[in-house]
């Protein structure tokens, strides 16, 4: 069962305000007008109206650029803003989010492995993203880094495979030519509001790293 809706951008830009040199909505909003379409609001140890009050900030910001925001975590926030998606933890019921959320919402899950994207595949995701694909003190406690083999051999599973987990410039055109779908960095662009103009840079660098077809 595939399905219904394609990842809106080879890029998907992951949230983490520990890591964030700029507020988060000022990095969001800066990554769009850059050309960011897709954008993940993790986060998860946030009090709910915190974290609430955050996501309409990012929706707003992204929807005015004609991106995307997936709520992570929370189907009934996604829901509640009429977000462009959520983002599920390894483990959750594809079912029950897209019973909730309506055919047409954008619906994916972490996978940490083969056997992982092959059920969210049966489940009928949209996409997963597979980590950690390269070392990174960001994902601990999956197990060691899956590597491009790994990465390809899920890409071959039917499903869209999105790279996460070490993913810098000059890795993302090694995870496309792997069969990725795209790639979710966190880190390399929380940091880059550190300087000047560094998210636009960052995001301009990711976008045409992800430029090339798939061999």
């Amino acid at each position: 069962m595939n399905g219904p809706n394609a990842p809106p951008s080879r890029l998907l830009l992951v949230t983490d305000r520990h890591q964030a040199a700029a507020p988060l909505d000022a990095i969001v909003a800066e990554a769009v007008r850059a050309g960011a379409r897709w954008i993940w609001l993790r986060d998860r140890d946030m009090e709910r109206a915190e974290r609430r009050d955050l996501a309409l900030r990012l929706r707003d910001a992204a929807r005015r650029g004609g991106a995307r925001l997936s709520i992570g975590g929370d189907v009934d926030l996604a829901a509640e803003l009429a977000a462009g998606g959520v983002h599920l933890p390894a483990g959750a019921s594809v079912a029950a989010a897209r019973a909730r959320l309506g055919p047409d919402m954008l619906v994916g899950i972490s996978a940490h492995g083969a056997d992982d994207v092959a059920t969210a595949h049966a489940q009928g995701a949209d996409y997963v993203t597979l980590s950690p694909i390269y070392p990174t003190a960001s994902k601990p406690g999956y197990g060691p880094a899956l590597g491009l083999a790994g990465l390809a051999r899920a890409s071959r599973l039917g499903i869209p495979v999105v790279a996460l987990g070490g993913i810098t410039v000059e890795r993302a055109a090694d995870c496309r030519r792997a069969g990725a779908a795209g790639v979710a960095v966190m880190g390399e662009l929380m940091r880059a509001a550190a300087r000047p103009g560094g998210i636009a840079a960052a995001v301009e660098g990711f976008s045409q790293a992800l430029l090339p077809e798939m061999a």
